[in-house]
């Protein structure tokens, strides 16, 4: 039986250091999954819809900044999924969309609707991509950039693995992008004392810092899954980071 895996990709990763959605990164994820399909029923949770609607639109904030961003979600979303669409398409790999809110978690009938449908979708080999469902749900909009949504989404499937991929490689003893001497943590037992090494810096793009991902990981390890941040910014990431080539930060299950 195979093992389920979570994949998590935010915006800094699908943007590839641009501020516009990388087809190429895209199609470096697609093939990812297909090295690790023999092994794994992969879900992939994607960020990006509002970085897609913004190579097609610009709708100003005029003082509201979540409605204003609402709509651009709900402009870039099918854009996105379009995207994922035609470049997994052209690998072989079926997709399929999921919109959730927090609600969808909250009581037994919607949790037990949720986790029927991603396990048919993956019964008949097809990919979930999932997003929140920005156009009425504002929390990720503000902050975690679907960090606790994929937490949330493992937790549900009952995953053996959580990848959080994100701008950074992992948790650092001090924040490298202001701190050239910073030193990367290959582990993590204690989630609560990680948090006092955390410093955040606003990339413009996600909303998704060290501590939501601290926040998904405490959430998974109270379940007995184990979780790891992976630097997206390489091709094949994910690939290395299971072969040991790169560095990465685990965070050990309960």
């Amino acid at each position: 039986m195979k093992k389920k895996l979570v994949l998590k990709i935010g915006t800094s990763t699908l943007t590839n250091g641009t501020r516009l959605i990388s087809r190429g990164k895209i199609e470096d994820i697609g093939r990812q999954i297909l090295a690790l399909r023999d092994e794994y029923d992969i879900v992939l949770v994607s960020s990006g819809a509002i970085a897609a609607a913004k190579q097609y639109i610009n709708i100003k904030d005029a003082g509201k900044p979540v409605e204003s961003k609402q709509a651009m979600a709900a402009i870039g979303q099918p854009l996105l999924m379009r995207t994922y669409n035609e470049v997994f398409g052209d690998l072989g790999i079926q997709t399929a969309q999921c919109l959730m809110t927090y609600r969808d978690f909250e009581n037994e009938t919607s949790r037990q609707n949720t986790l029927n449908t991603i396990t048919e979708l993956l019964k008949y080999n097809y990919v979930p991509v999932i997003n929140e469902n920005d156009t009425t749900a504002v929390e990720e909009i503000i902050v975690g950039d679907n960090d606790r949504l994929s937490a949330l989404v493992a937790v549900l499937i009952r995953a053996d693995l959580l990848v959080l991929v994100s701008d950074i490689s992992g948790l650092y003893d001090k924040n490298p992008h202001l701190h050239a001497d910073a030193r990367l943590i290959a582990e993590v037992k204690n989630i609560d004392e990680a948090r006092l090494l955390v410093e955040e810096r606003d990339s413009g793009l996600g909303t998704g810092g060290m501590n939501s991902k601290l926040e998904a990981a405490m959430l998974c390890q109270k379940n007995g899954i184990e979780t790891w941040i992976v630097g997206g910014q390489r091709n094949t990431f994910l690939i290395e980071a299971f072969d040991g080539k790169i560095g990465y930060t685990k965070f050990q299950a309960d």
